[in-house]
């Protein structure tokens, strides 16, 4: 059987990531559904990323080369090449489950208002390794006020939308003479994808569902961790806040439970980083900002709390309790997605 177009368009930026890009796109060429296309984007790498996506001979793979615009531009890019009816995207230092395409062919094919379909996904290491933990968000009647607060996407390897979503929030521009679309905005260069789906959410009809499984496989690297928490803070307050002109019912309503959600998620990045004195800032801040986080999740937000207090004690003490926690949320985390 032939198929004159792809089903999928596959988006994976490249941007010096010689250690993963292997592995992202063996996951790629793995999956169980084959009817895809594989756009690699190399943003202006410097190291062998190139080399290594360039030693795949499968015709389903191109490649596009640019000087580096970021993620944002990378994705762009991808999409203005892309052909399928679907477009996938894929970070290049995460990978897939190989069922990844076909359960969202599945997931769009019995839900004909699903604009945007995404996944669980479980957290690995820097050696590709499970970390007993994971995304496992709310999969069904997400509105915008789940995405704002909450953005049950969680990573930028979970989703897949239909090419026609695109089609109805792209933004033209002219660039070297050129009429070209854009879809992520490329002044930014985090949570980028945060905004894109809000954009989606409040100026389309189109629906947003989860997959409950854990399809996608998120790489948590000491770099990402370790970035400036209130560098990342103020990108995701750019970014919500471009909402604000055009639908100030809606920022005004929801922006204080979304800021406390926001600085709880970037506390339990600090622990991660064993940055205790940063974790208990930012879980206090998000008390502060919006309460309703106690009211709304007491669990996750208690031992965020409690977990900040603990990263506070010498490494002799901790990681232990932090070894026996990990195991009980992968226990946790394993029944919730079964």
């Amino acid at each position: 059987m032939t198929i004159s177009k792809p089903v999928f368009s596959v988006v994976m930026p490249m941007y010096n990531v010689e250690k993963y890009i292997h592995q992202a796109i063996s996951s790629v060429l793995a999956q169980s559904y084959q009817h895809f296309e594989l756009l690699c984007i190399d943003d202006g790498s410097s190291d062998g990323t190139l080399a290594i996506a360039q030693s795949f001979s499968d015709h389903r793979i191109r490649i596009v080369r640019q000087k580096n615009r970021g993620l944002s531009g990378a994705r762009n890019t991808g999409i203005n090449h892309a052909s399928g009816l679907y477009v996938a995207f894929l970070d290049s230092d995460d990978f897939w489950h190989s069922d990844k395409l076909r359960s969202h062919f599945e997931h769009f094919r019995t839900n004909p208002n699903l604009g945007v379909s995404y996944s669980a996904s479980a957290f690995v290491d820097e050696a590709g390794q499970s970390m007993g933990i994971g995304q496992n968000p709310k999969t069904d009647q997400v509105s915008a006020q789940d995405i704002f607060c909450r953005n049950p996407i969680g990573n930028g390897s979970a989703a897949v939308i239909r090419r026609s979503v695109l089609m109805q929030t792209g933004q033209g521009e002219f660039k070297g003479g050129d009429w070209v679309m854009s879809y992520f905005d490329e002044t930014m260069r985090q949570s980028e994808d945060v905004e894109f789906w809000l954009r989606i959410a409040l100026t389309t009809h189109w629906t947003f569902g989860g997959i409950a499984k854990p399809l996608t496989f998120y790489r948590v690297n000491a770099n990402g961790l370790s970035a400036n928490l209130d560098n990342q803070f103020n990108a995701w307050r750019y970014a919500v806040e471009k909402n604000r002109v055009n639908f100030p019912d809606f920022y005004n309503r929801w922006h204080r439970l979304a800021a406390a959600y926001q600085k709880r998620y970037l506390a339990r990045r600090a622990i991660r980083s064993g940055n205790g004195m940063a974790a208990l800032k930012l879980i206090n801040s998000a008390l502060w900002t919006d309460p309703r986080i106690l009211r709304d999740e007491p669990s996750r937000t208690l031992i965020t709390y409690g977990c900040a207090l603990l990263c506070l004690l010498p490494n002799s003490l901790y990681e232990p309790m932090e070894r026996f926690a990990m195991r009980v949320a992968g226990r946790r985390s394993r029944i919730a997605t079964q």
